[in-house]
Formats: C-alpha cells, structure tokens, sequence
C-alpha cells in the first residue's frame, strides 16, 4: 500500500483528484491507496513535523507495537511519542490493531510538490 501527501494551492484539491481519477490504474505516478494535501509546505511540515516523519520511519523498522514500546525504541518521552502518534492517526498514516498495537499501514509514503513554472 501507498500513501501520496501532496502541496496543492487552495481549491486545487478537486482538480488534483480529478488528475488522479483521470491517471487510474495506468499511471504509476498517481497509483496510491490513500491521498493527502496540504494547501504549503510550512502547513504540512508543521503538521509532518520532522519527529512524526522518524516515527513513522521507527514505526515501520519496528512493526506493531504499543505506543510506550515505541517511545523506548525511538529514546523519547512517552507524552510526546503519544501525542505526535495521535496526530498522525488523525492524518490516516497511522493505525492501530485490535489490541492496540500501532502500526503504519503502508509500504511507501511519497510527499510530492509540483512547482509550477512562472508564465513569461
């Protein structure tokens, strides 16, 4: 599974889904089973700080596990791992098993941002 974050200008989400419904299945680029914008990168990056990016790397290198576990492995306090952990569940990056183990359910997350040229 994949997951694409994308910086997308405001009212650009709906034409950003329209390209990927358009894509489908024949354009790797657009292939993903779960989707994200953020409108900037300093929204995205306040919300994807560089600690949550980690864990979700520690996460994946880690497997299920519950959140204390996760801040023994990762060296940090248990409040913040809990609540950088909440947000990306907020965000659909994280997941939790019927026993409460988190977990990301993904192989691959892309965050993309398209620049696009200035008209001359």
């Amino acid at each position: 599974m994949k997951a694409i974050i994308e910086i997308s200008p405001r009212g650009s989400a709906v034409q950003a889904a329209r390209r990927h419904a358009r894509a489908g299945e024949n354009s790797p680029k657009y292939r993903a089973d779960y989707y994200m914008s953020f409108e900037s990168a300093r929204l995205l990056f306040t919300e994807l700080t560089p600690a949550r990016i980690d864990l979700l790397d520690s996460l994946r290198q880690v497997g299920p596990c519950s959140v204390y576990a996760l801040a023994k492995s990762v060296d940090r306090n248990y409040s913040n791992v809990h609540s950088d952990i909440g947000k990306l569940e907020e965000h659909g990056l994280v997941a939790r098993t019927p026993d409460d183990a988190v977990f990301v359910p993904f192989d691959a997350i892309e965050i993309r941002m398209e620049m696009p040229r200035p008209s001359l």
